[in-house]
């Protein structure tokens, strides 16, 4: 198996030059470092990542949790996080906390554990044993899709990459009130989300805008998940007068919804307009298309990787949060004709 010592002698360099380019522990000129990388690869050299940690305290290796990885929505931003990671030579180890504090908190140790250089963390309702853990350890974190209040911890602010939640939903809500609804109703997420605050507020804006009142009733709990949203559905279905649109604010309650429509025979957009926040591959399958938000899935996974080499490289710079915009999905669930993609 080559060595490092192989590779200087390859490329006529020194063995410090190699360790140099490596680990990017001192700028190397720009014809010497091509001649190590050649030589890298002509060899077939793999580096002793474990002999290069100790010598730079860092494993170039990211830790991600994020709950429901199933989820097509996640797995975007998986794969946006992955591509990101490898690009920049770093490596993930992936957990699951299932949207359970206690749990979290467990696997966010462990990852910390295996000495990862930073994580990225998609919270859960109640992450206040997260942050506290992450803030005496001096974890550098980038929270993901779900942002945490600091206000309401002791510990130091931390990055986060999220999409826009509020005025996409208000988008939704003014668009059916545009075609003639006056009960909206929302199937929300699980409580505690700041998912599902921002969007039962923008569903709220939405009903101001329109010059609707707010009708609690029509707000209910689908728990982010198909079978809660599939109760939720059936709630909202029972009250008179009933809904005559529904927004559901993720994809997996969509389809809770759409099977309890089935279930009692009503037809979208015939007996009730449908829209949904999230967009998902095959939301262009169903008759009728799906009307929704689309986030954007892959860039705020890309992005949250850049926001923590970013806090790796200035670890003492202010926090930041970064927002990225949605795109309305124009189909015909709605009860309009297809429009097409805007932003």
């Amino acid at each position: 198996m080559p060595t490092m010592a192989d590779v200087a002698r390859s490329a006529g360099v020194s063995v410090a030059t190699v360790s140099h380019v490596l680990n990017g522990t001192r700028p190397v000129l720009p014809h010497t470092r091509q001649a190590v990388l050649d030589a890298i690869d002509e060899l077939g050299y793999t580096p002793n990542t474990l002999a290069r940690s100790l010598v730079t305290s860092r494993t170039r290796s990211i830790g991600l949790a994020v709950s429901a990885i199933t989820n097509p929505y996640f797995t975007e931003i998986l794969q946006g996080v992955e591509a990101a990671a490898l690009q920049e030579g770093y490596s993930l180890l992936i957990a699951d906390p299932h949207d359970d504090p206690g749990h979290e908190r467990k696997v966010v140790q462990l990852l910390h554990e295996r000495r990862v250089d930073g994580m990225i963390v998609a919270p859960s309702a109640d992450p206040r044993e997260l942050v506290a853990y992450l803030g005496r350890q001096a974890v550098p974190t980038v929270f993901l899709d779900r942002v945490v209040d600091d206000r309401t911890t002791s510990a130091p602010r931390f990055d986060q990459v999220c999409a826009e939640n509020t005025e996409p939903m208000t988008r939704l809500v003014t668009h059916l009130a545009g075609l003639g609804h006056r009960r909206i109703a929302l199937v929300a997420g699980l409580p505690g989300l700041s998912t599902t605050g921002e969007r039962i507020t923008g569903y709220r804006q939405g009903l101001a805008a329109a010059g609707l009142a707010h009708d609690p009733r029509l707000v209910v709990s689908g728990n982010s998940e198909s079978a809660g949203a599939e109760r939720a559905t059936a709630a909202l279905l029972a009250l008179r007068p009933a809904p005559t649109a529904l927004v559901t604010a993720n994809n997996a309650m969509t389809i809770g919804a759409l099977r309890a429509l089935r279930d009692r025979g009503l037809s979208v957009p015939g007996d009730i307009a449908l829209c949904c926040f999230d967009d998902f591959a095959w939301a262009d399958l169903f008759s009728p298309r799906l009307t929704a938000i689309a986030q954007p899935s892959r860039d705020i996974g890309a992005r949250a990787v850049r926001v923590l080499l970013d806090r790796l490289a200035t670890p003492d710079g202010p926090a930041r949060t970064v927002r990225l915009p949605c795109s309305f999905v124009h189909r015909t669930s709605c009860g309009c004709p297809e429009k097409g993609t805007d932003s």
